[in-house]
């Protein structure tokens, strides 16, 4: 326990009273300590949760890819081919039996490089024909007239992987040989259902000279079917009718039987060229996204590398002059595509969720310093008479840090648990260290700003306020250095955008816009004080004057609640306008899915009356049927363009409100009887056909002449980028009858819009179609992170006022007692406080709102939110960009006003209510 020594005069030197400094410190100002351990613990827990969870949200990415994916592409293949011809039948049966490829599979397991980690459950190994058998059973189905095909398949694990719905599973001797008389087989349920397959049914299969049956024993049901077991090649469990290349219209079934393991030698009776396989289905529940450059280089090696060669080493042995002929082992897998498509991913999210980790850290940083810098100027006077009774500088401050310390690091413990249970997975290293660099920040703010300020011995100082006090060189040197930084910074962001190259320094942007102008502000405060100050002062109350002028007296080191104010401020509006930008986004993406806030349609024309069942539907406003004719070719070629024909005034009301291609309803129908119909067209439409009438081929052998006289980008009818929109009054009544209808309104009840509309009809709603575009957990953990931003940026900067608030409170009351003595009343009390910190929060909300504003419109050219708001392969991810965002502006700034409004009656009310004598005694400390 650290303590300080008293000396006295009277008596003999080298005696004295020892009195521990840490434990008489946090006994006399028990509120201060506890609320510095508040601080700090929801600080460390805050910082500690951020990297795990962003491991969490990765991880969790890469799994979903991974299944996505689906197994027949996260699949690692091994095979190898038939064995070689010039061994003898029996050494050829014998490289196919299970023992054998059961003793190559656990070799293979062995030599899969880490951290590529196989689940033993779904991977598997085993022996099939690689060229489809053609039966000739006539029962068999025959779409065409052209006989089933089939593919033998022994593949260990049946019994485990699949129940039996009929029969038994299928058996063979130990010592099978190519040339047995008949095989045992099994099929899915799928494949006995297609192929009108029976217990007992024969399927005749061509071998060597002969014709080998294959008897089906039993019908099998996977017990996983999206397993990797019976997905990496569907055919196992779901036969396929498969379609000839044109010219030929034939079609057949393939499907697989399914033999036991040990009849392997009798697959080189057939025609199907058996090969051996070895199936590696990934443990997606292992994946990490940190671990994803080592296990690209880990499938580089097992493609084509040392675990390749290892793996050929083992399995075909050494190579010869015979290799070339038969072949040797490969390995295929698509799993490293997929890594790299959510590389890609990952590499466009994580630079913008650096932004939003870079404006909440600082935040943070500054009002821990703002904390201790704040403690440092309230105890002021007592530092500066124990450096003034004889404390050196360096165990002043060995004082103050233990002190600190003794609060801090507990604290800080107590946020890294809390983050470590409210966060589960991701790396344990990054929390520490987060967590230990916050308490060491809060440890050494407050030594610092004490040395700072008592380097030199003196009791008395001059005016410190922000009014009188003129900034030094060396301060004026660091803002202009500040500035240049935040220049370049916004202007790299502009240009550069967040890509996967940004630096710290463009993820430091909107901070550093944010920094600049506290400092800005803050040498521009004094001046509207200073204006106000000579009115105010003919009013005839004192109390604007009085607030006024003790709010120009504001000391000097408010640089740092401003600096954490308006840093705060900016981060929410930052943060909140990427939310808004991402919601915005989303919403314009399935607008334009869709075409309106519900679309009904069909291939046919419509009944007649669905538009007004429709229309009683709940939360319709206003509809528009049309009818969307796709195969209408202009000039009577051979290119065809969707043309769509609507009621003008409907129509334009429909484009309007949605505002995807409006136009004025009078540019449909002008022309009259024996004129080109006008025509509205998209950009690429008006391009190719130009302005002249020309005429378009309908479907129905009907020739409509038009002529185009508006040109939009988009329209609703029409998803694509082609179309023309003209009257329908000007077609056929067979063309004019409705294939669509597409509403308008709020809260639109699918299941009574489903309900209304035909069977054959589809139905798609824009919220549906909304749902659909978080496809990741990257997406909706970067989303998370953004939210986290704006509401600690709220809370940082209602922290921020609290502790400056709280620093001048002795001071206030002081005051408010003295002047109660002399006849100030308690309105007049309360007013004179709420104007005396209206000031600087004026200021602060203000300017917090008027720079996240400055710093969107900055920013928004190099942000794009594409990648979190759409998913990677939509169509309609043209851009996203930032949004200003009305609620992150106003909200954190009223909090900040209304704080300081409350702050100020509730001092007012408890001084009020304790009277003035205890604050007037003297001697009292403040």
């Amino acid at each position: 326990m650290s303590e300080v020594r008293f000396f006295r005069t009277d008596e003999p030197a080298g005696s004295g009273e020892t009195v521990p400094w840490v434990r008489t410190r946090l006994r006399t100002a028990p509120g201060a300590a506890c609320a510095l351990a508040v601080l700090v613990a929801l600080t460390a827990c805050l910082a500690a949760a951020f990297p795990r969870a962003v491991d969490r949200y990765e991880d969790a990415g890469l799994r979903r890819a991974a299944e996505q994916a689906r197994p027949d592409r996260t699949g690692i293949e091994v095979y190898a081919p038939e064995p070689s011809m010039m061994l003898r039948p029996s050494d050829r049966e014998d490289v196919l039996r299970p023992d054998l490829l059961a003793a190559q599979y656990a070799k293979i397991r062995a030599g899969v490089p880490r951290p590529l980690v196989l689940d033993p459950g779904q991977s598997t190994y085993g022996v099939r024909t690689t060229l489809n058998i053609p039966v000739p059973d006539p029962w068999l189905p025959r779409p065409t007239g052209r006989a089933a095909e089939v593919t033998l398949v022994a593949q260990a694990g049946l019994g485990a992987h699949a129940s039996v719905a009929e029969g038994r599973l299928p058996r063979a001797d130990d010592d099978v040989t190519a040339t047995a008389p008949e095989l045992e087989a099994a099929v899915t349920v799928d494949t006995a259902k297609s192929l009108h397959i029976k217990v007992g049914s024969v399927i005749h299969s061509p071998a060597a000279g002969r014709t080998l049956p294959i008897r089906v024993t039993g019908i099998v049901a996977p017990r996983d079917p999206t397993g990797a077991y019976w997905s990496t090649h569907s055919i196992l469990r779901t036969p396929s009718l498969l379609r000839e290349p044109a010219p030929s219209v034939d079609m057949y079934w393939f499907g697989a039987l399914l033999v036991a393991p040990e009849a392997a030698p009798v697959l080189l009776a057939t025609p199907g060229r058996p090969e051996r396989y070895w199936q590696l289905a990934p443990s997606e529940r292992t994946l990490r996204a940190r671990d994803a450059p080592a296990l690209r280089s880990a499938l580089a090696s097992l493609e084509a590398g040392p675990a390749l060669r290892k793996l050929r080493l083992e399995i075909d042995g050494p190579v010869t002059e015979l290799t070339a002929v038969d072949g040797q082992t490969e390995i295929s897998t698509d799993l490293d595509e997929v890594l790299i498509a959510y590389d890609r991913l990952r590499e466009s999210v994580a630079p913008l969720v650096a932004v939003a980790a870079s404006g909440a850290g600082t935040v943070a940083v500054v009002v821990l310093l703002m904390a201790g810098g704040l403690t440092a100027d309230r105890r002021r006077s007592e530092l500066a008479l124990l450096r003034a009774r004889g404390a050196s500088l360096t165990g002043l401050t060995a004082r103050l840090f233990a002190e600190t310390a003794v609060v801090a690091v507990p604290a800080g413990a107590l946020g890294l648990a809390a983050a470590l249970l409210m966060v589960p997975g991701g790396r344990f290293p990054y929390a520490i260290a987060a967590a230990v660099a916050v308490t060491a920040v809060t440890c050494v703010a407050l030594p610092l700003r004490a040395a700072a300020l008592h380097r030199a011995v003196r009791v008395h100082t001059g005016r410190e306020d922000i009014s009188s006090v003129r900034p030094s060189r060396r301060r004026t040197v660091a803002e202009l250095t500040l500035l240049v930084l935040a220049a370049g910074a916004v202007e790299s962001l502009r240009r550069r955008g967040t890509s996967g190259s940004a630096d710290d320094l463009v993820s430091l942007a909107p901070v550093l816009v944010g920094v600049v102008a506290a400092l800005i502000l803050i040498r521009l405060y004094p001046l509207p004080l200073r204006g106000l100050a000579r009115p105010a002062a003919r009013l005839r109350g004192a109390v604007a004057h009085l607030s006024l002028a003790r709010a120009g007296r504001t000391s000097a080191s408010a640089v740092l609640p401003l600096l954490a104010l308006l840093t705060a401020l900016t981060t929410a509006a930052f943060g909140g306008a990427v939310l808004a930008g991402v919601q915005e986004a989303r919403d314009h993406a399935a607008l334009l899915a869709v075409g309106a806030d519900a679309r009904v349609e069909t291939g046919a024309p419509l009944p007649s009356g669905l538009p007004d069942r429709l229309r009683d539907a709940p939360g319709v406003i206003a509809l528009s049927a049309v009818s969307v004719i796709s195969e209408a070719k202009p000039e009577n070629g051979a290119l065809s363009v969707p043309l769509v024909g609507v009621t003008p005034a409907d129509y334009a009301a429909l484009s309007s409100r949605t505002d995807l291609g409006a136009f004025e309803a009078a540019r449909l129908r002008e022309g009259t009887a024996g004129e080109a119909a006008p025509a509205l067209a998209s950009t690429a439409t008006a391009r190719m056909y130009g302005t002249r009438p020309f005429p378009v081929l309908l479907p129905d052998g009907s020739t409509l002449t038009v002529r185009i006289t508006a040109v939009v980008d988009r329209t609703p009818a029409v998803l694509g980028s082609d179309f023309l929109v003209v009257n329908r009054e000007a077609l056929s009544p067979a063309a004019a009858r409705p294939t669509t209808v597409l509403l308008t309104g709020t809260s639109l009840d699918g299941t009574a819009i489903r309900k209304a509309a035909p069977k054959a009809a589809s139905v798609h709603l824009r919220s549906e179609e909304r749902k659909r575009y978080v496809d990741s957990p990257l997406q909706t953990g970067a989303e998370g992170v953004y939210a986290t931003a704006v509401a600690a940026g709220t809370g940082y900067a209602v922290l921020a006022l609290l502790l400056s608030l709280l620093r001048t409170a002795p001071d206030r009351t002081a005051l408010l007692a003295r002047l109660r003595t002399m006849g100030l009343t308690r309105a007049a009390g309360r007013r004179l406080l709420i104007l005396e910190s209206l000031p600087q929060a004026v200021l602060a909300a203000v300017g917090g709102a008027l720079t996240g504003w400055a710093t969107i419109h900055l920013l928004s050219p190099g942000i794009d939110l594409t990648a979190i708001a759409l998913p990677s392969a939509d169509p309609a991810s043209a851009g996203a960009e930032l949004r200003t965002d009305a609620l992150s502006l106003v909200i954190p700034a009223a909090a900040v006003l209304l704080l300081a409004v409350g702050t100020g009656v509730g001092q007012a009310w408890w001084s009020g209510r304790r009277g003035s004598v205890r604050e007037l005694r003297a001697g009292d400390a403040r």
